[in-house]
């Protein structure tokens, strides 16, 4: 009887005109839900692009955090690279993330128009749009969580592999990790939640339902935009192509970065209009039927897409950088170690006193005894290393107010460069034997401060290892006739006071290889060098060895190769996103055009010939600047290489080639899936 009641009295109150309680949040959160499945073609690759920033975020974070990799050798260079790549994770998961919800809402502003002009209000909007955030929100983090900590134990034998440890990194999961990520992420939805509320604040019913449209009347020429954008492009293609030293091109390649981001921008924004519209001034070529339709159908694109292929344009170079540099190092690891390691083990010292030579070669015997090993392919030479200006054929010291190029002069005695070159020369006072490495001079005549000297000879070669020769400034080697010629030298180029002995300027320089494993290697090597300290030639040199060295340059190395890898994905998965949301805003804007082409006469294969041959150009444009961004980049980036102990210019051509064609042929496999959809879309 109570339940026949109740529907009466349900009844009766409908027919009172009284209205029924609706629960007003979950209508809200229901309908968000709702939108989200409706818009599933926009949102759902929007979602896979967060949960897996979220995803790689976290690994970065928990393998900086990872307490078992501070124990191991170079374990500190590779926490602070993972730092740093949390850092450049984050900031370009901000700007990309808000760049690509700009592209969501600009799609639904029709949406929202139809939603307020059918008497939902703005705030209601703002209640939808708060609910569908925070669904994205939950689910990002959620699943890009939850892939973290399931990834989490691969990347790691990945990382030992990579960074070649020899200690098992121990999983675990860390929860400040998690929290970093959440606060970071909830920052960025909560500005996106923001600028989309101020969005709909700020338009009238009308303005949505047209939001998706704005902007379609012809562009303007902006004649400003091109020509500083061909400027800026340029000054940064020349700084790139010009500079040699190692030390200015890292100092200014963030620089020329900066000038080709702005001219590619600004270029693809009015230099393309430019150029379209003065292909239309041109009636024999603008008046036939394909340049017709293509020349105004690509003005339109470049109008309504400037910005997203420019994007695609700079992240494409970025990955091409990233991934083509870091592989050339790490896979150049050893020839790095060659060239600041000639051989296996090697001692300098200055050569203060007598007898130095002789005690050098008895720690080494009493350490090598033990292992029944010997030198192998020993190199022993003294040598002073002077850094100073050279201006032509004038060189001079720092700070004496001369000007010119940086460069470095070491000198041999003709004693030492006979035995190592199996020679027999001779000179006079005043004569010197000069073998240029990198740079330039003419005559016969070198002025070292104030004394002048004659050229001999110009060496072709020089008998040192060609490994250990490498140099990022101007480099010279100056053979002189004894090691008493120092003391007019010092004196000429304000190195020498009189008060010193010569020797105090000569180094003892005694190195090889050994035919042993690596691990017996740095036992010697720590041997040597525990004798060497407690000598009194301790204070005056040092003992480095090759094999001690590798784990470090491979934790430098490998970190950046690991860092490159991850933010080569990231900059990926951010093209591969972009190029599909213009796929899709591509098919929009071309199903109207496809329909206006079909009503005015022309046969569908035609239109379908003309919009694709369109979209192919428009598309295929960001990749053409990014490889020539690539070839101008070329020589600054190996000019930073040198400094990193990479000289082998063939091998960084060959990587660059071989990322850039794995890039393109990635590229087109992307362009015809999402095309699929653009197809779709239009038919």
């Amino acid at each position: 009887m109570s339940r026949a009641r109740a529907g009466q009295e349900r009844r009766a109150a409908g027919r009172e005109g009284r209205p029924t309680k609706v629960d007003t949040k979950m209508f809200y959160a229901k309908l968000g839900f709702e939108n989200i499945k409706k818009n599933s073609q926009t949102y759902i690759p929007y979602l896979l692009t967060c949960m897996g920033t979220v995803m790689m975020y976290y690994i970065i974070q928990s393998l900086a955090g990872n307490e078992s990799l501070s124990a191991i050798q170079g374990g500190e260079t590779i926490k602070t690279m993972l730092g740093l790549g949390t850092w450049i994770i984050g900031i370009f998961a901000v700007i990309f993330l808000f760049y690509t919800n700009s592209f969501l809402i600009k799609r639904r502003k029709k949406e929202f128009g139809l939603y307020n002009i059918l008497g939902m209000e703005k705030r209601h909007l703002g209640m939808v749009v708060l609910w569908e955030s925070l669904y994205a929100y939950l689910a990002s983090m959620l699943a890009g969580l939850a892939s973290g900590v399931l990834f989490s134990e691969l990347v790691f034998l990945l990382a030992e592999r990579v960074l070649r440890l020899k200690t098992h990194l121990q999983f675990e999961i860390i929860p400040g990790a998690m929290g970093k990520a959440c606060v970071l992420f909830g920052v960025i939805f909560l500005v996106n939640l923001l600028n989309t509320l101020r969005q709909i604040h700020l338009s009238n019913p009308s303005e949505l339902l047209r939001g998706g449209n704005v902007g379609e009347k012809e562009p303007k020429t902006r004649w400003l935009l091109a020509l500083l954008g061909a400027a800026t492009l340029g000054a940064g293609y020349y700084m790139a192509a010009v500079i040699e030293d190692p030390v200015e091109a890292m100092a200014f390649f963030f620089v020329a970065v900066v000038l080709v981001i702005i001219g590619t921008y600004c270029l693809f924004t009015a230099g393309s209009i430019v150029i379209l519209k003065l292909m239309r001034r041109s009636k024999r070529f603008y008046y036939k039927a394909n340049h017709f339709i293509s020349v105004s159908g690509m003005m339109y694109r470049m109008k309504q897409n400037a910005a997203g292929l420019a994007s695609i344009c700079v992240l494409s170079t970025g990955v091409l950088i990233i991934i083509s540099t870091t592989i050339c190092m790490y896979l150049g690891t050893e020839a790095s170690i060659r060239v600041r390691y000639p051989r296996n083990i090697y001692v300098e010292v200055q050569d203060r006193e007598e007898g130095t030579t002789e005690k050098i070669k008895a720690m080494v015997e009493e350490v090598l005894a033990p292992y029944g090993a010997k030198e192998v392919d020993p190199l022993e030479y003294r040598y002073i290393y002077w850094m100073g200006r050279q201006k032509e054929n004038r060189f001079s010291a720092f700070g004496d107010g001369s000007n010119g190029d940086s460069c470095v002069v070491q000198f041999l005695t003709l004693e030492d460069y006979n035995r190592l070159a199996g020679r027999e020369e001779t000179l006079e006072k005043d004569q010197v034997l000069l073998y240029t490495e990198k740079g330039k001079t003419e005559g016969t005549t070198l002025w070292l401060g104030e004394n002048s000297y004659r050229i001999k000879e110009r060496l072709a070669d020089f008998p040192l290892p060609e490994e250990g020769l490498g140099s990022m400034v101007k480099s010279y080697y100056l053979v002189i006739p004894e090691k008493d010629t120092v003391k007019e030298l010092g004196a000429g180029l304000g190195y020498w006071s009189g008060e010193e002995e010569p020797t105090d300027f000569w180094t003892y320089w005694y190195s090889f290889d050994l035919e042993l494993t690596d691990e017996q290697q740095i036992e010697i090597w720590e041997q040597l060098s525990g004798k060497f300290s407690a000598s009194a030639l301790g204070e005056y040199g040092s003992v480095r060895g090759a094999a001690e060295a590798r784990s470090s340059f491979y934790a430098l190395n490998g970190g950046l190769l690991f860092l490159g890898i991850f933010l080569g994905f990231l900059f990926l998965m951010g093209t591969v996103l972009i190029i599909y949301y213009k796929q899709i805003s591509e098919g929009y804007d071309d199903r109207e055009r496809y329909q206006i082409m079909r009503k005015v006469g022309m046969s569908r294969r035609e239109v379908k010939s003309s919009i694709r041959s369109q979209v192919l150009t428009v598309f295929y444009m960001p990749l053409l600047a990014a490889g020539c961004h690539i070839v101008f980049a070329f020589n600054m980036i190996r000019r930073i290489l040198y400094m990193m102990g990479l000289f082998d210019t063939g091998f960084f051509a060959l990587c660059t080639a071989g990322t850039l064609l794995i890039f393109a042929a990635f590229y087109c496999l992307v362009y015809g899936r999402t095309a699929k959809a653009y197809y779709k879309i239009i038919s």
